[in-house]
């Protein structure tokens, strides 16, 4: 990740994040056997925790190195309209605002059902916790749930590092900030609205 003193959260700030930014996240490993591996899990606290289909090729091999899991957070385009700028000099490009966090650590696959169990539930609950009739893990027959174990291989990432990013527009005048809050503001895009409430728009 390419960071700049001015796009940097403190360490604070982006271990805070890391639970914060969304939901889910991307497990990314390099294996020896060939590319870069990719896959889409769920999350449920800070020390990362996931599973994957057992049939996911990843879990075989171990990663060279750290793995790093990714989190994205809201990405608005930002067109350089609503610079004052572009009026005053016309020297202006388009760019991108957005928020992500990177995560870094060793992964652990572990296909113990007790364990596997442990982790499903836990997921569930953090998922299901806000529902007015929540699902649970033991709502579904103890076979049933025995057999859909047998399908996932979970992963475990302690996490060594944190690196975190937040671009939106603090290298840019106030008065081409202001534009780009206000002209993002009017989006339907729920991503466009929750970026325009993170531009600085005061001194």
């Amino acid at each position: 990740m390419c960071i700049r003193d001015y796009v940097t959260p403190t360490w604070y700030e982006t271990k805070r994040e890391t639970g914060k930014v969304v939901p889910t996240w991307n497990y990314v490993a390099v294996h020896a056997y060939g590319p870069v591996s990719y896959t889409h899990l769920d999350v449920y606290k800070r020390q990362l925790h996931g599973h994957l289909a057992r049939a996911n090729p990843q879990w075989k091999a171990a990663a060279i190195g750290e793995a790093m899991v990714l989190f994205s957070g809201p990405d608005a385009y930002v067109t350089p309209s609503w610079y004052e700028t572009k009026r005053e000099t016309g020297k202006v490009v388009p760019t991108w605002n957005y928020q992500a966090v990177h995560a870094y650590g060793p992964a652990e696959f572990f296909d113990d059902p007790e364990r596997l169990l442990d982790a499903v539930t836990r997921l569930t609950n953090l998922h299901e916790g806000t529902r007015a009739q929540p699902w649970a893990v033991d709502d579904a027959p103890p076979e049933f749930v025995r057999a859909q174990l047998r399908g996932i291989v979970g992963l475990r990432i302690p996490i060594t590092r944190l690196e975190g990013k937040r671009k939106m527009s603090q290298n840019r005048p106030l008065a081409d900030r202001r534009g780009v809050a206000e002209g993002l503001g009017t989006s339907e895009r729920a991503s466009d609205l929750a970026v325009a409430a993170m531009v600085p728009v005061e001194g």
